[in-house]
């Protein structure tokens, strides 16, 4: 799963360790998270999307793999 979290982070001017900080994770997950080696549980994927004003599909971008078909 692709997500927008470091556009999005970035266009509005936070830095990773303020973000992580409101998040309640650290910031190398945040890191983790940015450049897909993370995908966030259900609750955190939430907690970003509302942070972010936003919904969960707007920074989380879902990808159908050819075997989930």
């Amino acid at each position: 799963m692709k997500n927008r979290i470091e556009e999005i982070r970035k266009s509005k001017g936070i830095r990773q360790e303020d973000f992580a900080r409101a998040m309640g994770v650290s910031r190398q997950t945040i890191s983790s998270l940015e450049t897909g080696r993370y995908n966030p549980s259900v609750f955190l994927a939430y907690r970003i999307a509302r942070y972010f004003g936003m919904t969960i599909e707007e920074v989380f971008l879902f990808e159908e793999s050819e075997d989930a078909k």
